[in-house]
């Protein structure tokens, strides 16, 4: 017998439906929309913002602001040797002029009591040659004038960060340590480098999934019954079968999954996924790993030992699962390890595989269904969802956590050469129902 560690038909299922909601993960929008009011003083460009920290000399990881209508612009490239000193005015809206000396440093004030303009007059006034403002939520609000009002002419830049990156610096600040802030705005890159390799490994992905049973297994595809990992046919296997009415039940079950990350975005929440990715990723390690090896080595294909309570197993299955266990934990361990993005794409492309293997579409019309479903959930969740829980809910999920695990349902890539270094991402979703009609129509 071929050792099934877990129920695959449930797992799958699982991970499709969880992978669903990164499907939005590259999806964004520009700071500016152009819609709030422009004169004399008050139409800067909102610019992305890069506020590099230090404490105690000890560089930190940078944060992401946003800077306002109003105000001094901030150069595109970080200037040599002018990190300012971060203090935090009293009062710490910074409404008033501050008791607290702000000469020469750049001011930390949090949001609320007074308008942006004011706080920014404040800190002009008590010196400060920057100011940098704590929003009260987990997010960047635009920082614009009104028809009202008359033009600031305020001279230094004002940038906005969201409640937990500025929780970091005042926590720092409250510590007694040094706290010395760097802000600049650095252009995007015309090109963006990592968005071919990211292509060929989605590509890719389903080109491999789409073959595997007549390239790897050496069979030909047959829609009764499943293939083991050992490249037999097992006709008692779990084989999930799509049908018409799974586009609703695809809709209503993500959306839950969706709306539940979406109110509980949290450092538990954000774990919870990846020991789900972790599960569905070491049964696909095992899978593709094991079909490999009775490729290459056709004794392997019978070679099996008894053991209590499980019976006959097959010896290949037992390497490679405790050696697939071991890769998925050690990632686990080191998600913020720069290196983290290639384990996380080998068990991700594992786990798509083998989803493509054992989900199946019978006919067109389910695959119609499926996708035009799809499609429309996107279109909803991305783009709709704001008008009715004031941001985007797929957006604000896919981001996930800044004090937890990045959410691992996607495949990314360093850009390496953008300033802003980070990832661009592609959710499994947007993988594997493609997958699924390309699979089908290989079929």
């Amino acid at each position: 017998m071929a050792l099934r560690t877990f129920p695959p038909r449930v797992l799958l299922l699982s991970v499709v439906l969880l992978a669903a909601p990164a499907a939005g993960a590259g999806t964004g929008s520009e700071f500016d929309d152009g819609t709030s009011p422009k004169f004399p003083g008050c139409d800067n460009t909102l610019q992305k913002v890069k506020v590099t920290y230090w404490v105690d000399g000890d560089e930190r990881s940078s944060l992401t602001g946003i800077s306002a209508r109003f105000g001094a612009v901030l150069p595109d490239a970080a200037p040599d040797d002018e990190k300012q000193r971060a203090a935090v005015p009293s009062p710490e809206s910074g409404c008033a002029k501050s008791s607290t000396p702000l000469a020469g440093s750049v001011a930390v004030a949090v949001r609320g009591e007074c308008t942006f303009i004011e706080k920014a007059k404040a800190a002009e006034a008590g010196g400060a040659v920057a100011l940098l403002l704590v929003n009260d939520e987990d997010d960047l609000q635009r920082m614009v004038c009104s028809d009202k009002d008359s033009p600031p002419n305020i001279g230094i830049p004002v940038v906005m960060v969201s409640k937990s990156a500025g929780d970091k610096v005042q926590s720092a600040i409250g510590d007694g340590s040094k706290v010395d802030i760097l802000m600049y705005a650095p252009l995007k890159p015309s090109f963006d480098g990592a968005i071919p390799f990211l292509w060929m490994m989605a590509v890719g992905t389903v080109a491999c999934a789409s073959v595997w049973t007549v390239v790897v297994v050496g069979e030909e595809p047959t829609k009764q019954g499943d293939v083991s990992l050992g490249g037999e046919e097992n006709p008692d296997a779990e084989v999930v079968e799509l049908q018409a009415n799974t586009a609703l039940v695809f809709i209503v079950t993500s959306s839950l999954v969706l709306l539940f990350l979406f109110f509980f975005n949290s450092n538990w929440s954000a774990w919870l996924l990846v020991c789900l990715f972790c599960l569905g990723s070491l049964q696909g390690m095992e899978f593709v790993v094991s079909s490999l090896v009775v490729r290459l080595c056709q004794r392997c294909r019978e070679a099996k030992v008894k053991l209590p309570a499980l019976g006959n197993v097959k010896v290949v299955t037992l390497v490679v699962l405790p050696l697939a266990f071991i890769f998925a934990v050690t990632w686990a361990a080191h998600q913020d390890s720069p290196v983290a993005w290639v384990g996380q794409n080998l068990m991700g492309i594992c786990m798509m595989i083998l989803v493509l293997q054992v989900v199946h579409m019978p006919n067109i019309k389910v695959a119609s269904a499926l996708l035009v479903s799809a499609f429309f959930y996107d279109i909803f969740w991305v783009f709709i969802s704001p008008l009715i829980f004031k941001k985007s809910v797929m957006i604000t999920v896919a981001r996930g956590s800044d004090d937890g695990p990045s959410l691992p349902m996607v495949l990314k890539m360093p850009k390496e050469f953008d300033s802003w270094n980070g990832y661009d991402m592609i959710g499994f979703g947007d993988i594997l129902f493609p997958g699924l009609l390309v699979a089908f129509s290989f079929s």
